[in-house]
């Protein structure tokens, strides 16, 4: 296909990469300044930030393509087009990291049942996942998201932290993080849960939070509790 894409930053700049791999022609517009006479092709993709994403919606409403956006939490009517959909992809996106594409989900939602069979084509041609949700739906899926990789990744930030002040290496953390994830692709999260808040090991969780000041000691304190009333559900 022809496709315009809109938005050169972490989820642009991988997905311009798929579609050309997968022998689409692609005309990338930067999504401060594009001009509408640019856009081209069969299906448009908009990529931008969530807060730019209305301003610059509005733009677009007299192009009669299938015009598509990749955000998470905003619905499908933002879009102003008579042709309208969504292609959310639920990954963690970098500019500097171009991930494989084949393996990210992606959650479609369009008006017309006509333009989920053109988004389904597209789609097939860089991801083997494909889904389909409404936009209340999409929206669980983004906040499901939030906790299982963005609240993750800043636990991390946290840990490089405190080892930083005693001259430690985040590295070694590495070989832990792994098993950790490599553990949910067997047993459910709950089950796969150790350390001393789920073993109700308030010794040591006291010891620990005391360590800590701020900010980080809320997150510690408020993880902990989280923990241990999980753990005290799963036993009713």
């Amino acid at each position: 296909m022809v496709v315009t894409l809109i938005g050169t930053g972490n989820v642009g700049t991988n997905l311009e990469n798929a579609l050309c791999k997968a022998g689409h022609k692609v005309v990338w517009l930067r999504g401060r300044d594009f001009k509408v006479e640019d856009i081209i092709g069969e299906v448009v993709i908009v990529s931008v930030k969530d807060d730019a994403l209305p301003m610059l919606a509005m733009k677009l409403e007299n192009v009669k393509s299938l015009v598509v956006h990749t955000a998470g939490s905003i619905h499908m009517n933002v879009l102003p087009c008579s042709r309208r959909g969504v292609m959310y992809p639920m990954q963690t996106f970098s500019k500097n990291r171009i991930v494989n594409f084949k393996s990210v989900p992606l959650f479609l939602e369009t008006e017309k049942a006509e333009d989920m069979d053109v988004l389904e084509d597209l789609s097939r041609t860089i991801s083997d996942s494909i889904y389909h949700t409404d936009s209340e739906g999409r929206r669980m899926l983004h906040l499901a998201a939030v906790f299982a990789s963005n609240f993750t990744n800043h636990c991390y930030t946290l840990s490089a932290e405190i080892l930083k002040a005693k001259g430690i290496d985040f590295e070694v953390m590495l070989p832990l993080i792994d098993e950790t994830a490599r553990k949910v692709h067997q047993l459910p999260p709950n089950e796969a849960q150790t350390g001393p808040a789920v073993r109700g090991d308030m010794n040591v969780v006291t010891k620990q939070s005391l360590m800590l000041s701020g900010t980080a000691k809320e997150v510690y304190d408020l993880m902990s509790r989280s923990i241990q009333e999980r753990r005290d559900y799963d036993k009713l």
